[in-house]
């Protein structure tokens, strides 16, 4: 077998014969009748054709050289026959063609005799020449570190890889157009940013050369948009990267997608009702069901049902049912004591803050047995500090879980600048004391709100979480072109 240099060079010697014929390897235009996806859906024996696209499986049959070729919207099938073209262009085709080169082809359309609509080729010219082989057609890329190195190939080969982010691209349109009908304005705020805020989690740093300023990826969407909603926008949203310095897994990556958007002059029921019915009818109109599956961590298949009733339970509920012990005004040897049970690491406790604690918690109990669309109620305040604020100790929020995963984050949006300035103020210092899983202090962001900001509720939802969901997979790796990977030595 020829190694992959051996490959190259021979189809390098390949060029060399096209352009000894003044025949261009790498053409700057092309010329075409219809789009493969046409050609079928029209079919019409005896039309006159230009096609185009890359051979994918290339076969010879004595004077017949039969050959499949795709454009991105179907595949085809090319026949040239030595007796229409002639026996130099026969050859030529033989001598110079490879599976992966991008090809222009004329003819008519016919049937073979064993029933196979084609294209009987009377001229063609390459317009993009490979120098690299193709994966082998029946197996396509399969270690599963090449596939995310080279999506590229991996979309080329495995038709299903291909659907699954064109399902992706519908998702995201039917996001778009349900917010739109809802009168949602979409908006863009900045990823590099002077402070990262909305969220709690570590951040990219960089450094502006031009302000010799250090500066961060973002983490959240939220600052920025709420920011936007003191300037008088009855509803907005974006759909943007966020950047979190982080660990990964199957299910977090550092980069990944987030829908955020916000709507004045309505509460936490508005933001239920429309949190179900996007789910619903992305579910509905892009994948045509509503049951899916998941392989686990386990290697276990969990059913979700999108169409059954979407509860509402609390999360002090959820940790009392799954655990016997209920966290409400549970003091801190309490917690202590129950997060130590679950597996917490005992020098690490006097870190982390009561409400990190709980949620730990509720993680380890409580989250991974909800299979059925769920939303998980009145959290620690102390979690949600950008949130209404309970009496209680608990926020104004919800969080939609699903197969054990966190699809949503609703909010009853807090606008009291007071409030705001004193729980910001309390997660800086937590920070301080070792709690990396807090919020800093954004002074622009309280002097946005002492302008005044309306009443409203807000929604974040990880885009890829929902894709993993609604496509059947159980690595986020799978929903996304080019995961971060190690670079290789």
């Amino acid at each position: 077998m020829a190694s992959l240099d051996e490959i190259r060079q021979i189809r390098l010697e390949k060029i060399s014969k096209l352009q000894k014929k003044s025949l261009k390897p790498y053409s700057s235009d092309v010329v075409f009748s219809h789009s493969l996806k046409e050609v079928i859906e029209k079919f019409e024996e005896g039309i006159e054709v230009k096609l185009v696209g890359r051979i994918m499986s290339l076969r010879g049959q004595g004077s017949l050289l039969f050959f499949n070729f795709f454009d991105g919207t179907e595949t085809f099938q090319g026949v040239l026959k030595k007796d229409v073209i002639g026996d130099k262009d026969f050859a030529f085709f033989e001598e110079v063609v490879d599976i992966g080169d991008f090809i222009e082809v004329a003819g008519k359309l016919f049937t073979t005799k064993r029933g196979q609509q084609s294209v009987e080729v009377s001229g063609w010219r390459i317009t993009t020449k490979s120098l690299r082989p193709l994966p082998e057609k029946y197996h396509g890329l399969q270690d599963v570190e090449q596939k995310y190195r080279k999506r590229y190939l991996d979309v080329l080969m495995d038709k299903d890889v291909y659907n699954d982010f064109k399902i992706r691209a519908k998702i995201i349109s039917k996001i778009r157009e349900i917010l739109g009908a809802e009168d949602f304005m979409e908006v863009e705020t900045p990823i590099l940013q002077n402070q990262a805020s909305g969220a709690m989690a570590e951040t990219f740093k960089t450094h502006h050369d031009d302000y010799d300023i250090d500066m961060v990826l973002r983490i959240s969407l939220e600052a920025e948009l709420k920011m936007l909603m003191v300037g008088g926008y009855p509803a907005i949203y974006e759909i943007g990267k966020n950047f979190r310095n982080e660990g990964s897994d199957s299910t977090h990556m550092q980069e990944f997608t987030m829908l955020e958007w916000y709507k004045a002059y309505k509460n936490l029921d508005y933001n239920f009702e429309l949190t179900e019915r996007m789910i619903k009818t992305v579910a509905k109109e892009v994948l045509g069901k509503m049951q899916f599956k998941i392989i686990d961590a386990n290697d276990k298949e969990i059913e979700i049902d999108l169409d059954t009733e979407w509860k509402k339970v609390k999360f002090n509920d959820l940790i009392k049912e799954n655990t016997g012990w209920n966290p409400e005004g549970a003091s801190r040897d309490e917690i202590e004591e129950n997060v130590l049970k679950l597996g917490f690491t005992k020098n690490e406790i006097s870190k982390i803050s009561d409400g990190n604690l709980l949620d730990f918690i509720f993680k380890k109990s409580s989250r991974d047995k909800i299979i059925n669309p769920t939303f998980v109620t009145h959290y620690p305040g102390a979690l949600k500090p950008l949130a209404v604020q309970n009496e209680d100790g608990t926020a104004e929020v919800a969080q939609l879980i699903i197969a054990g995963a966190e699809i949503t984050n609703q909010y009853s949006e807090l606008i009291d600048p007071i409030i705001q300035k004193d729980l910001l103020e309390k997660q800086s210092e937590l920070r301080e004391k070792g709690d990396k899983e807090t919020m800093g202090l954004n002074n622009e962001f309280i002097e946005a709100m002492e302008y005044g900001m309306p009443t409203m509720t807000g929604f974040g939802m990880g885009i890829d979480r929902l894709v993993a969901i609604l496509t059947e997979k159980s690595n986020l790796r799978d929903t996304v072109f080019f995961p971060i990977m190690r670079p290789k030595e």
